[in-house]
């Protein structure tokens, strides 16, 4: 029975953890090694190649090579090597690769190689490390950092444990909405940490409630991020904050994954990770499949949607992608949300396409309208917005109706019902709120397997890096996630589902329609 309603309805703070302390000049030297700036915002310049091009820091800092944790990234064939402090001053030494060996660095060994491209025997560097011009103050603070590099970890991880954040309303009409997510979440991570957590962590969660506004919303996250000390955010659920809470994380350089935001849209902060997609990429499958399977000739679409600009813009995308797929021609509406007895049935006259964007009571009216005036009209709309009137519109759009579910029930494994099953046990929960249950339980899974491959030293570049990396990466819930570069939402599409009025059921049609949303 659960699996058939699926188709319709689809915090305990833990201990505050202090980062590493930096003096004034480490912190400087910090500075210098992760943005190529100097003290004092001074110009730091590097010498490039055998013609020594002089070009700013800023446009190669250390960090771009050497990672964030000082060990060395491979890039392009080369293999910068690792220069933590406790490599570089090994009393024996060094012997590399091709045979080229030399003694321990010192202060003074470090900044010839800095600046002229020598290691302390006086063999040069391989030539592809930049040599830097800077002033003794700013050497002295690079170096002070560099030995403290190795004990500088991301915020949020200790020995024992990598503290998570997300942002979860427990008051207030939201509050319901919250409690689930919040369920699911603490539902998953212990099973994680049951299981042995990861690389011998426990992860542990910090809720913070975001408010009713914008300026409390933006105060917990504050909260979080310099208070707890989070590691990364997952499955917050943020309304105040939908379309900015992605850039300012990214200005904190927090990555953020499967965020639960009710209306979404692209971001092009290479930080966050959808596990599910959003409004644009549900809409874009129905394009898809509008244009494909239903055999229309030089159609033609009217899209309606509510009158704000986040929505318009969406509006605007969808009728662009329609019209690239061939619609001959495609009308913008925009009404009124809080007065949709508006009368937009006419305006849909001479349209073989309405594609909806908005909720239930608006989406009930226009069907109304539309058969007030005789008209029948293909509609499309996703399933999380209009599901719930999606049966109470008139028998006219019987076959004709066609929404967007970003799961099915068919997807899910033995073992990926089992373990939800076993959470919503644990936790007292039910079937509701379905979308958000399996949305929050991915946000658990592609950060675990993130952090799985991201090893034993944790950070967040490597999290990224290691999330980029994942292909073909299977929830037990969804059909498999796809990631990679300037792919950002691994359920690129949506299944697409037509509904029996006169059955009063609904009917998947069969396949999952995949889009290209590349950043």
């Amino acid at each position: 029975m659960w699996r058939a309603l699926l188709l319709v309805t689809l915090f305990t703070q833990a201990p505050v953890a202090a980062g590493l302390e930096l003096s004034p000049g480490e912190a400087a030297g910090r500075r210098i090694y992760l943005e190529g700036v100097g003290s004092a915002n001074g110009e730091i310049s590097a010498r490039v190649g055998a013609a020594d091009t002089l070009v700013p820091a800023t446009v190669m800092p250390c960090a771009n090579c050497h990672g964030a944790d000082g060990r060395g990234r491979p890039e392009g064939g080369v293999r910068p090597p690792d220069i933590t402090w406790r490599r570089l001053s090994r009393p024996y030494g060094q012997v590399q690769a091709n045979g080229r060996s030399h003694g321990p660095y010192d202060e003074g060994a470090l900044a010839r190689a800095v600046s002229e491209g020598r290691d302390p025997a006086g063999n040069r560097l391989d030539p592809a490390m930049p040599r830097f011009v800077m002033s003794l103050r700013d050497m002295a603070n690079l170096t002070a950092y560099l030995k403290r590099l190795e004990d500088d970890d991301d915020p949020g991880v200790q020995d024992a444990e990598l503290r998570l954040g997300t942002l979860l309303p427990t008051q207030g009409p939201l509050a319901e909405l919250g409690h689930t997510v919040e369920a699911v979440l603490r539902g998953a991570l212990a099973q994680v940490n049951e299981a042995g957590g990861i690389h011998g962590r426990q992860l542990s969660l910090v809720v913070r409630d975001p408010g009713m506004d914008r300026q409390s919303t933006k105060r917990a996250l504050e909260q979080l991020l310099g208070d707890d000390q989070v590691f990364a955010l997952m499955a917050p659920l943020v309304p105040a904050l939908d379309g900015d809470l992605a850039e300012l994380t990214g200005k904190a350089g927090v990555p953020l994954v499967g965020p639960l935001a009710l209306f979404d849209e692209t971001t092009s902060n290479p930080l966050v990770f959808n596990a599910l997609p959003g409004l644009r990429e549900q809409m874009f499958a129905l394009a898809g499949y509008a244009t494909s399977d239903l055999g229309l000739h030089q159609p033609e679409a009217v899209v309606a949607y509510p009158d704000d600009a986040r929505q318009q813009a969406l509006a605007e995308a969808l009728a662009l992608r329609l019209m690239d797929q061939g619609w001959a021609r495609v009308r913008l509406l925009g009404y009124d949300a809080a007065h949709t007895d508006a009368p937009l049935g006419h305006a849909a006259k001479g349209a073989q396409g309405v594609f909806f964007l908005g909720q239930s009571e608006a989406f009930a009216q226009l069907a109304d309208q539309l058969q007030a005036a005789d008209l029948s009209p293909y509609l499309f709309a996703a399933s999380a917005q209009v599901a719930s009137s999606a049966l109470r519109i008139p028998q006219r759009f019987s076959g004709r109706l066609f929404l967007a579910y970003p799961f099915m029930p068919a997807d899910w494994t033995p073992e990926g019902e089992a373990a939800l099953l076993a959470i919503r046990r644990s936790q007292g929960l039910g079937g509701q709120h379905a979308v958000l249950q399996v949305g929050a339980y991915c946000a658990v899974a592609l950060l675990s397997e993130g952090l799985k491959r991201a090893g034993r030293e944790a950070s967040r570049e490597k999290l990224v890096s290691a999330l980029e990396g994942l292909h073909g990466f299977h929830t037990g819930l969804t059909p498999a996630l796809e990631f990679g570069p300037g792919q950002r939402v691994g359920l690129a599409g949506a299944h697409i589902v037509t509904v029996d009025l006169y059955g009063q059921s609904f009917r998947p049609l069969g396949r999952f329609v995949k889009v290209d949303t590349r950043l």
